[in-house]
């Protein structure tokens, strides 16, 4: 009911606005000497606006409640006995069982207490959702009625709509000022608590990664097991093959667009280009798996190298082709961004398109295109399913790229997978590799606004 409730107040909303507009029209007809204060569009916004925030707001909080109000009604429906003694996990266990038979997903034989609070569930989910209904409409209905009848020629319906549009983005921004905040907090929470368990100078200087707990009571983990520093040398490896590849191919073709290029041939290859941005990174991942790999590995048989199936060249190279438009579109800004009479002043003193672009473009636009640079680095640090695909599992240390090695992303993905409980250090450690990595981005991102921010020349 959350969609019916939902355009029930988008068609109110619109409803108010096109009577506001109507009535506004009506208060100062053409030709009239009488004069609105504000458009009539402004009026029927007005009124719109106030029809339909305070609605949705309650129809916001009525889904967030509703849950939990049900999950509180189940247990209560249940006898006494059946939920004295009960943990936490078990009450929330028969809930779900409670759910799922009201949903008509039946597995094994429910007891007759079960069945009986999943229909009286099924009552009371259809009575919350026909009063959602109802109370949005009726909230709307009303905020419609009672701003409609403060209009009139003098009222300042624009300064109005303006203050609502206001405040909506500056909640907009506390929100999204929010979510930052809180997913920091709780990987600060979370990597704390791993740093309870395991030592910080393990974590950061220890050479084994083995994050396993133990089974037994007698058992003991190995000494170092969460150390992460191959995991930290897996993932620069690949990120800098990955640069390798991207930086000269993205550099090379910002200049051929923006020096060489028609304008034709620019608005046909610059697009084409830009696309592989837009390629999903599970698609680069199977190319990965199924057409680099192999063929690196059939090239290395060939001359008499030993390429491992899931090789750091091979994910490495095709995160570098994922990441060629964050450097030729941002490179190719950068130079175009540059005044033509540096280029005249470059050809009249005798220098050649090659020596111009080498020794007056380069050099202009290097904010731009060292910014572009470490913007694609802090992409492909955090590169996620290329590597979970196309790389290896195993933490070593090593150098050779046609060895197979692991990286930050795919530990994290790999020890979040399953049924997990967040008590041990094995599953405390994807926090903590989380939150490396998110420092290390933030830290890409901000060096590379202040290059750009420090060193940008400014031209007449």
């Amino acid at each position: 009911m959350f969609g019916i409730s939902l355009i029930v107040i988008v068609a109110l909303a619109v409803l108010g606005y096109m009577i506001a507009a109507s009535a506004a029209r009506r208060m100062a007809p053409a030709g009239s000497a009488e004069r609105l204060n504000s458009l009539p569009g402004y009026h029927g916004a007005y009124v719109g606006l106030w029809a339909a925030l305070p609605a949705i707001l309650l129809l916001l909080i009525w889904a967030a409640l509703q849950g939990q109000v049900l999950d509180t009604m189940i247990l209560g429906s249940f006898p006494e006995s059946a939920i004295e003694g009960r943990s936490e996990a078990q009450r929330n266990l028969l809930i779900s069982e409670v759910r799922s038979v009201a949903a008509g997903q039946i597995f094994g034989e429910p007891s007759p207490d079960v069945r009986a609070a999943a229909a009286a569930l099924n009552g009371w989910q259809s009575i919350a959702e026909w009063a959602m209904v109802a109370a949005c409409a009726f909230v709307a209905i009303l905020g419609l009625s009672l701003t409609r009848s403060r209009l009139h020629s003098d009222f300042r319906a624009r300064t109005g709509v303006e203050r609502i549009v206001n405040w909506m983005m500056i909640l907009c921004s506390v929100f999204a000022i929010l979510t930052t905040v809180g997913i920091i907090m709780s990987l600060l929470f979370e990597a704390f608590r791993f740093f309870q368990l395991v030592p910080w100078y393990e974590f950061f200087f220890g050479l084994s990664w083995e994050p396993q707990i133990a089974m037994r009571d007698d058992q003991v983990a190995g000494e170092g097991a969460f150390g992460a520093v191959p995991v930290f040398v897996g993932t620069i490896l690949i990120s800098i093959i990955a640069m390798c590849v991207a930086v000269p191919i993205g550099l090379l073709s910002a200049i051929y667009m923006a020096e060489y290029a028609s304008s034709r041939v620019r608005a046909v290859v610059k697009p084409i280009l830009e696309i592989l941005a837009g390629i999903p990174t599970v698609v680069y991942g199977f190319f990965a798996v199924l057409t680099v790999a192999p063929a690196m590995r059939s090239m290395g048989a060939a001359i008499g190298l030993d390429v491992a199936p899931n090789s750091a060249l091979a994910a490495g190279a095709v995160m570098g082709i994922m990441i060629i438009p964050f450097v030729s579109s941002l490179s190719d800004d950068a130079i175009s961004a540059v005044p033509h009479s540096m280029r005249e002043g470059s050809y009249g003193l005798g220098a050649t398109k090659a020596e111009t672009i080498v020794s007056v473009l380069l050099p202009a636009a290097l904010p731009g295109i060292v910014g572009g640079i470490l913007l694609a680095a802090s992409r492909a640090i955090g590169e996620t399913m290329i590597v979970v695909m196309a790389a290896g599992l195993i933490a070593k240390i090593t150098a050779n790229p046609f060895e197979s090695v692991t990286t930050v992303t795919v530990q994290i993905v790999t020890l979040l997978i399953g049924d997990t409980e967040f008590d041990s250090p094995k599953t405390l450690a994807a926090f903590a590799l989380g939150l490396v990595l998110f420092v290390v981005t933030l830290c890409l991102n901000v060096f590379a606004l202040r290059i750009v921010q420090k060193y940008r020349e400014k031209y007449d």
